[in-house]
């Protein structure tokens, strides 16, 4: 099992276009392989900048869904809001 921390920052004014738009994105990811479960949070200090924490059965799931066009589609409308390009890390036990 690894866990995967999206890490990004909304832009000013973008906020409720990113919550609709990362609806999208949780509906897609639904259904991808290998996909466990997953988390939102706010900055307590920045509500601007939030973290998205998943957990998938192994690396492989991870990057076919970080590849795929699924994604691509789905994400294009939550990069559209941020400020900079958001951050991945993956982590192994």
């Amino acid at each position: 099992m690894i866990k995967v921390i999206i890490e990004r920052e909304i832009d000013d004014g973008m906020e409720s276009t990113y919550e609709n738009a990362i609806k999208n994105t949780l509906r897609a990811i639904l259904e991808a392989p290998g996909y466990t479960s997953g988390a939102t949070y706010k900055d307590a200090e920045n509500q601007q900048r939030r973290f998205i924490i998943t957990n998938w059965q192994n690396l492989e799931d991870w990057q076919t869904w970080a590849k795929s066009a699924q994604r691509s589609d789905v994400v294009a409308a939550v990069r559209a809001t941020l400020r900079q390009p958001e951050k991945v890390t993956i982590l192994t036990a």
